[in-house]
């Protein structure tokens, strides 16, 4: 019961609709699953990719009537609801993807407790925009906390949460790498102030175009010449960083089945998306900047946007997808390797 607005977006996902709903980079849209049946596991305690749930709406074609998995802690409807989440269900939900792919990501409303459609639609007109929306330091940890390494500590890694997933530390911790989580405000004084020996920028929500400070930071990084790995909208800060422009993506790309090539490798990966913003970079050249050259590291199958860039002459790469992926897929997963391996250079 309730009403809410905002940004409409479809993901492809048929499994992991617990991470999508915690994921802090979906803060103000309402998501819609293609896949049919959800529910069907349940909630649990453990595969949360943050503190609480952050998608503005849910819109489901068949919920499940019965949760069954061993790991079941809690049915997906009470969830939603103890969080205040208005939900809808019994929407052709294919059909409304495939007109968000024709006609691009709207705003949108969903509500139950007013019947007029025309006081609801001005109510959705009135509703702020996803382009030109500030939301990193919304959904950003409000003071530093600290995830150790496992095993032997390796390195320290200075983590810039703009809407990180709890998943990026448990792949670094794995690593030997013990991770500073700081705010989205930090300065490059705070970063350094830890010591550590690579920065990491995490992914989040809204538009990168707005996010000076964190494109400023990005820069004393490269200036100092400390290894530097962002994902998703770390990737578009960094590309803002070298000087590329941003631009918003008609429908963006959401889900857990991408497929992204590797040109180091020339290998294809299935990879998990969400991101509505992409880098507008050169594909088949180097690019001159203020940090020597830049090429395009990794591209979409699916419309050739840019999915990764790597710096030449500074340690610095990003990926626009995600290798730290919960549900999945893990194809990804060796970019902490390669983070690990530019650290240890």
């Amino acid at each position: 019961m309730g009403e809410t607005v905002g940004e409409a977006v479809f993901a492809t996902a048929m499994t992991g609709y617990q991470e999508t709903l915690t994921d802090p980079s979906y803060h103000r849209q309402v998501v819609v699953q293609t896949a049919p049946h959800i529910g069907n596991t349940g909630v649990n305690g453990e595969d949360d990719e943050s503190s609480r749930i952050w998608v503005a709406g849910y819109v489901v074609r068949d919920p499940a009537r019965l949760a069954s998995n061993w790991r079941r802690s809690g049915d997906l409807e009470d969830r939603l609801a103890a969080e205040g989440v208005v939900g809808i269900s019994g929407v052709d939900t294919r059909a409304l993807a495939r007109h968000l792919r024709e006609r691009g990501a709207m705003r949108v409303g969903v509500s139950s407790v007013d019947g007029d459609a025309r006081a609801l639609r001005e109510r959705v007109l009135a509703s702020p925009q996803m382009l030109g929306a500030d939301l990193s330091e919304q959904v950003s940890t409000s003071k530093p906390y600290v995830v150790q390494a496992e095993g032997e500590h390796r390195f320290t890694v200075a983590a810039v949460d703009f809407g990180i997933k709890r998943n990026v530390a448990r792949r670094l911790a794995a690593r030997g790498v013990t991770t500073h989580v700081l705010p989205a405000s930090s300065s490059y004084a705070e970063v350094a102030a830890i010591g550590a020996d690579a920065v990491f920028l995490s992914p989040g929500p809204g538009d990168p175009a707005t996010a000076d400070r964190a494109v400023a930071l990005a820069r004393d990084v490269l200036s100092h010449r400390v290894p530097l790995f962002g994902i998703c909208f770390g990737s578009q800060i960094l590309g803002r960083a070298l000087g590329f422009g941003t631009y918003k993506l008609g429908y963006g790309h959401r889900g857990i089945n991408q497929p992204v090539l590797d040109r180091a490798t020339g290998k294809v990966e299935v990879t998990s998306h969400n991101h509505g913003f992409a880098v507008e970079a050169p594909l088949d050249e180097r690019v001159d900047t203020d940090y020597g050259p830049v090429e395009v590291s990794h591209v979409c199958l699916n419309d050739n946007v840019v999915e990764g860039l790597r710096c030449r002459d500074v340690p610095a790469f990003t990926v626009q997808y995600h290798p730290e992926a919960a549900a999945g897929p893990h194809d990804a997963d060796y970019l902490f390797d390669r983070f690990v391996e530019l650290i240890n250079a």
